[in-house]
């Protein structure tokens, strides 16, 4: 599988709990932290819920 790059752009203070736990899931924690991870269905729908709050690049 392809691996992608996934950075924290914005903060997750006054989002929803849900959203919340989803940026958690990713590995992201602090703003402008980056995970590289697979890009398997599961992460693909995990990053379309906080897409406002993330930068995606393909490596």
């Amino acid at each position: 599988m392809k691996k992608i790059r996934i950075t924290q752009v914005k903060s997750v203070i006054d989002r929803s709990e849900r959203q919340k736990r989803t940026m958690l899931a990713l590995g992201l924690k602090k703003m402008n932290a980056s995970v590289e991870v697979e890009a398997t269905p599961q992460i693909q729908g995990m990053i379309t819920k906080v897409n406002h709050l993330v930068k995606v690049e393909e490596i």
